[in-house]
């Protein structure tokens, strides 16, 4: 977890921040619909598998993958579910191409 962590403050530091995507954003105020607040987002817990291909992180991040886990301890019961969420997300990215 720490690598991750290191990989994702050095991106930061090189100035790979950016704003947090418009359907993250809060969209509880007056005007924050006029601004698109909100708009489009997905809750996971209304997909089947609790997990849906929205984008998370800024643009200049998208895609990358902070998180490693080894084979190691119980870290390997994490790495499994990351491999489970990682093809679940690929079959849905592959879905909206069709």
């Amino acid at each position: 977890m720490i690598k991750a962590i290191s990989a994702a403050a050095g991106d930061v530091r090189a100035g790979l921040a950016g704003p947090v995507p418009s359907h993250l954003r809060d969209a509880s105020y007056p005007g924050a619909a006029r601004l698109g607040h909100g708009r489009g987002y997905e809750y996971p817990h209304d997909s089947a598998d609790g997990i849906v291909a929205q984008q998370y992180a800024p643009d200049a991040v998208a895609g990358r993958e902070y998180y490693q886990p080894t084979q190691h301890g119980a870290e390997a019961r994490y790495a499994e579910r990351a491999e489970r969420i990682r093809a679940i997300l690929a079959r849905a990215r592959e879905e909206d191409k069709s």
